[in-house]
């Protein structure tokens, strides 16, 4: 597919954690890139799509412990989706094939990036217009985490802006929790925030229960999970208890708001997903969280 030439258009920003540096920045006017569209299979090795244009490669470091991938990856995903990137593949290092897809696919060269093969990501995605289509892969060493973004599109544009200034490791980019929700099929709630042991909400108004009441009272065809988590401090057993407490604050919510009960459910699983380290404060508090999590099938 030949990307040279195309029509103007609209360049996005992506956001990386503070901190971040650059460590490789490769422009080719004219060139081709293999663009994953699935994970590796003994059949098929890695399937791609073969794009021609400018190809743009970028990599970046930042200190990273504590970090996950997923924290990196996650509100990257969300800024493209939130600009109009359709996200065509996504897998983790053993779903996308391990060892086999990692040297099937277009790394850059260390020292400016590197990949572990057991902890990394992937996503290949394309623009709104056909004009575009991009790449990411994050990966970690033991203290730094490593972002390799691979664009192609139409000569002389850079499509994909990077700023390195934005936010800090963890906080989702803002955007539209209910579009993430229908896209993704679940969504983090940043602003329904616990103390250590507490399942308290507070008095105030929490944005995104607001707006996830509004879209049920809107759609009584659809139904929400709320899904507890905490940090690992204590038992399983009690932390368990603990994030059904919390899911069940965050439904108790929504019903207080008018939503049928019959729409909204609960469940908790204590500190058995998370999604940072829980060796650090900060890592506990990103673990301490509720999420929505779309059940309808239609």
């Amino acid at each position: 597919m030949s990307l040279v030439g195309a029509g103007p258009v609209l360049a996005i920003e992506l956001s990386l954690p503070i901190g971040a540096r650059e460590t490789i920045n490769r422009v080719s006017p004219v060139d081709s890139y293999d663009l994953p569209i699935s994970g590796w299979s003994a059949e098929t090795g890695v399937p791609v799509a073969r794009l021609e244009g400018q190809v743009v490669r970028k990599a970046w470091r930042l200190a990273g412990a504590g970090i996950t991938t997923g924290q990196v990856i996650g509100p990257l995903r969300d800024q493209l989706t939130d600009g109009g990137y359709e996200i065509i593949f996504e897998c983790t290092a053993r779903s996308c094939g391990g060892f086999d897809f990692r040297f099937g696919i277009d790394v850059l060269r260390a020292p400016g990036m590197y990949v572990d093969l057991s902890d990394f990501r992937f996503l290949s995605a394309k623009g709104p217009d056909a004009t575009r289509a991009l790449s990411l892969l994050v990966s970690r060493d033991s203290d730094t985490v490593f972002v390799q973004l691979i664009q192609v599109g139409p000569a002389g544009r850079d499509e994909v802006a990077v700023n390195t200034n934005a936010r800090s490791v963890g906080a989702s980019a803002p955007g539209d929790i209910i579009g993430q929700l229908e896209a993704r099929g679940h969504v983090v709630l940043t602003d329904v925030e616990f103390e250590s042991g507490s399942a308290s909400l507070g008095a105030g108004a929490v944005d995104s229960l607001d707006r996830i009441a509004a879209y049920l009272l809107e759609n009584p065809n659809r139904d929400i999970t709320f899904v507890g988590h905490t940090d690992a401090t204590g038992s399983l057993e009690a932390n368990v208890a603990l994030s059904r407490r919390r899911a069940e604050a965050a439904r108790a919510y929504v019903i207080d708001k008018g939503v049928p009960r019959s729409q909204v459910a609960f469940d908790g699983v204590g500190f058995l997903s998370p999604v940072a380290s829980n060796l650090t404060a900060d890592g506990r508090e990103a673990n301490r969280r509720v999420e929505a999590v779309l059940i309808s099938t239609e």
